[in-house]
């Protein structure tokens, strides 16, 4: 069985990575791609770190239980499927799917710290990152988590300036010269996808 091919994708929390992903997921057959997210490997609120006024923070890279996604990706690089509970951003109401993946030609590693666990950077055969202004990003940001998530602006907010900013700063950022491609996705990322 020939290797699979592993792009891994990353960029900072509004950037556009779900989106590209998506689009990119249009170009290729079912069974020629498949598609694993570092969202589905958090820690549950419990095991999260809190800041210094008690509020969790899941921008760290401890936020992930890392080992497991790297033993999922092993697995689907020697052809074996994998399946996980999907992620539910710890909402109690929330009923969680059981995620099945199965081993493709092209597997797409996705997450906000994927370039920052080494031995998982070091699976991949692309690596690609895509950046967007910081106020675009924060705006992408009050939208998906007041629209999909339900939390309140203040939240988000503070989440953003004392979590998500320092972490794409020292996590994620640092990665940017070593990708393969950067993708500007201030407006629209169509070249990005030819």
């Amino acid at each position: 069985m020939r290797q699979p091919f592993v792009i891994g994708i990353t960029g900072g929390s509004g950037s556009g990575k779900t989106s590209f992903i998506r689009q990119l997921r249009a170009q290729f057959a079912e069974k020629e791609l498949c598609i694993i997210s570092q969202d589905d490997y958090y820690r549950p609120r419990e095991e999260q770190t809190l800041d210094h006024k008690e509020i969790h923070n899941f921008d760290l890279p401890d936020s992930i239980y890392h080992r497991e996604l790297l033993n999922d990706i092993r697995k689907l690089l020697n052809g074996e499927s994998v399946s996980r509970d999907m992620y539910t951003f710890n909402n109690p109401l929330a009923k969680a799917e059981l995620l099945h993946f199965q081993s493709a030609p092209v597997i797409i590693i996705e997450g906000l710290f994927i370039f920052h666990f080494e031995e998982i950077r070091n699976l991949m055969n692309l690596k690609v990152f895509v950046h967007a202004k910081e106020n675009l990003k924060v705006i992408r940001r009050i939208l998906r988590d007041q629209t999909e998530r339900n939390y309140p602006l203040d939240d988000v907010l503070y989440r953003y300036q004392h979590h998500v900013l320092p972490a794409f700063e020292q996590y994620i950022e640092p990665f940017r010269e070593d990708a393969d491609v950067v993708i500007n996705n201030n407006r629209d990322f169509e070249s990005g996808l030819a």
